[in-house]
Parts: structure tokens; sequence; C-alpha cells
């Protein structure tokens, strides 16, 4: 009866080491493929805002220009 105790909290032990060890494992292949299409997504967006702002600001400078060549 005793050895059967003594395995039994060594198994216990072992399962509660473990389980830190289980909680950090990865999921799978599939969420890294999500989560890179969904950076990508992202970047896309981010890169297509930032253009469409220089494309403002160049707008907006080239008027400017213009306004001041006319009233000259």
């Amino acid at each position: 009866m005793k050895r059967f105790t003594t395995l039994v909290f060594a198994a216990l032990i072992a399962l509660t080491l473990s389980m830190p060890a289980w909680a950090q494992s990865t999921t799978g292949t599939n969420n890294q493929q999500k989560t890179t299409a969904t950076q990508e997504a992202k970047k896309e967006k981010k890169e297509a805002a930032k253009a469409k702002k220089q494309a403002a600001k160049s707008k907006k400078k080239a008027d400017k220009d213009a306004k001041k060549t006319s009233t000259k």
C-alpha cells in the first residue's frame, strides 16, 4: 500500500509540474498561418493608408504652389 501511495503521489507531482509546459506549447500550424495572413493584411492596409495620406499631402502642396503662382 505504501508503494502504491508513493507512486500515485509521484504521478500527481509529475502532472502538476508538466502543466505549464502544456499550456505554453504551440497549438499547430493553422494558427500560425492565420496570424501571418492577418499581419500581412494589416501591413497592406497600413501601407495603403500611408500612400493615401502622402497623396493628399502632395495634392495639398501642389494646390498651395498653384495658388502662389497664380497670385503673383
